[in-house]
């Protein structure tokens, strides 16, 4: 490092010389020159003690200097690993966001969207390499009784599970994504035919069969799984996609539990069902709808009640049958606002007729596993019967045997139904595998024998001897019974004979207008 003080002891070290030799030259005298040198170390001195006091200062600075430097340098360096930090992290930031933009947070699996492009990609693929590839769409079959009876959290571990145990035995190949709900969908890349397809559907199928442990419980699932192939069935993303969810539609309609290949017959009966839906949806408001009564018939033939049943009028599409649209206002829930109406409307009709002096003594109305599901059905009658001022005792309600073993609290439903002083049936008696000791506890008042068996009298003895077994099981439970489907006089006098209570059929009375039905009704009674 330069040194201040060096360099002017040597530079006035060297004036001194000079000015010593210049000074013994010019002035003779001794004690001038011994002055003159005095003086000139004196100055050499004051100066050194100068200079001295400069370096000392510029060593201050020259360190203060340099401390700064290194502070700046280190505050460069924390500040570039901050950044390096931040950059890193903004990244993180990044791919979490990209990961979440294309991936279902609940299981994990690719969503609609990263579903959407990797099936974009593959078409483009399979259209170079002239492969198949087939789509799957997966739908689990009464997800949400899961979610009605036992909580959202047990819902969305078995979705979990679910997403797991399909994941676990697909190829790396193929991409499995949840597209919402309990829709699930893969893409099975490179298929060499519709039979590999379908195996895959059916192990998919028996996986999925197996029970499954979530907290505490074990739970039996089942699914509907649609196929279609490229380029077969389609040659888009949207096509494949819609076609394998009319398949999955057609794999319920036919039983759940199973797989169905598309077909492009699916496509027009999924264009008529959309549209049998929207006019249903408005058939209400556009008082399209009819309520007709079944009269309901001793063994001798007298009147003893009537089962209320919906009939639809479209302006579009004239009379539709119910086995058309009941099926599906119970799948799409329109039966939960249908059901309402039809209760009300009968309602206001046994009131309108006992106020005119016809002493209709009960009617039914059959009631839906969807009205029990998703609404209070308990409430909602109270509330009728209070706004029509109906005796409690003329309204009974049917519900289907199935409904009652499917459904976990329909005994504390059944009892404040009971309650209300409502009378309550259970429909298609002999068809729901029902226990015997559980029948016991209910607090219905009627079993209606199935159709079914009813048309088995007088050639099926298996039908027969059913039929004796219920009625005998009713006796001893203290419970009516009535044999709807009757439809002839053989089957008539069959169960004059066992003593069952009522009878319902086309061989008494065809379902009719309310007028109409009054007018039947007061021929048999006179």
């Amino acid at each position: 490092m330069f040194s201040l003080t060096r360099y002017f002891s040597t530079l006035s070290f060297i004036f001194i010389a000079l000015a010593g030799g210049l000074v013994g030259a010019y002035f003779e005298s001794e004690a001038v020159r011994n002055a003159v040198f005095a003086v000139l170390t004196l100055l050499f001195l004051f100066q050194l003690l100068v200079v001295r006091r400069a370096q000392g200062i510029l060593d201050q600075q020259s360190r203060a200097l340099e401390a700064a430097n290194r502070e700046l340098d280190d505050r460069v360096k924390q500040r570039t690993r901050e950044l390096e930090a931040e950059v890193i992290e903004r990244r993180n930031a990044e791919a979490r966001l990209d990961h979440l933009a294309h991936h279902d947070p609940l299981t994990g699996l690719p969503n609609r969207l990263m579903f959407i492009e990797t099936l974009r990609h593959s078409l483009a693929l399979a259209a170079r390499g002239k492969r198949r590839l087939a789509v799957l769409f997966i739908d689990l079959d009464r997800f949400k009784e899961v979610n009605d009876t036992l909580g959202h959290g047990v819902g969305d571990e078995l979705l979990i599970a679910v997403a797991h145990r399909l994941a676990g035995h697909l190829r790396s190949s193929d991409t499995l994504a949840r597209l919402g709900g309990d829709e699930f969908v893969c893409i099975l890349e490179d298929v060499n035919d519709s039979a590999e397809a379908g195996r895959v559907a059916e192990k998919l199928l028996g996986l999925l069969a197996q029970p499954f442990d979530i907290l505490e419980h074990e739970l039996f699932v089942s699914a509907s799984i649609g196929i279609c192939l490229y380029p077969d069935d389609g040659t888009d993303v949207d096509t494949l996609v819609r076609n394998a969810d009319t398949a999955m539609y057609q794999a319920k309609a036919i039983g759940r539990g199973c797989s169905h290949f598309y077909s492009p017959e699916m496509t027009t009966y999924a264009r008529e069902r959309n549209r049998l839906e929207a006019l249903l949806r408005k058939a209400i408001e556009a008082n399209e709808l009819a309520v007709h009564y079944q009269m309901k018939v001793s063994p001798d033939g007298r009147p003893t009640g009537a089962e209320a049943l919906l009939r639809w009028y479209s302006a579009e599409l004239g009379e539709v049958a119910p086995v058309r649209f009941i099926p599906l206002a119970e799948e799409t829930g329109i039966i939960v606002p249908l059901g309402e109406w039809i209760l009300r409307q009968v309602c206001r009709q046994m009131v309108a007729w006992r106020a005119a002096g016809l002493a209709i003594p009960k009617v039914s109305v059959n009631l839906s596993v969807k009205q029990i599901e998703r609404i209070d059905i308990v409430a909602l009658v109270r509330t009728v019967l209070a706004e029509t001022n109906l005796d409690p005792a003329a309204l009974e309600l049917e519900i289907t045997e199935s409904v009652i073993m499917n459904i976990g609290n329909v005994l504390s439903i059944l009892d404040r139904l009971h309650g209300l002083g409502v009378h309550l049936a259970i429909d298609d008696f002999g068809t729901g595998y029902s226990s015997l000791s559980y029948l016991g506890k209910l607090p219905v008042n009627t079993l209606k024998i199935d159709r079914a068996f009813v048309t088995g009298i007088g050639g099926r003895g298996d039908d027969e001897a059913i039929i004796r077994t219920i009625l005998s099981l009713a006796r001893s439970l203290g419970l009516t019974t009535v044999a709807e489907g009757v439809d002839q006089a053989h089957q008539v006098d069959f169960l004059r004979r066992l003593g069952c209570d009522e009878i319902q059929g086309y061989y008494f009375s065809q379902p009719q207008p309310a007028d109409a039905f009054v007018a039947h009704w007061r021929r048999l009674s006179g």
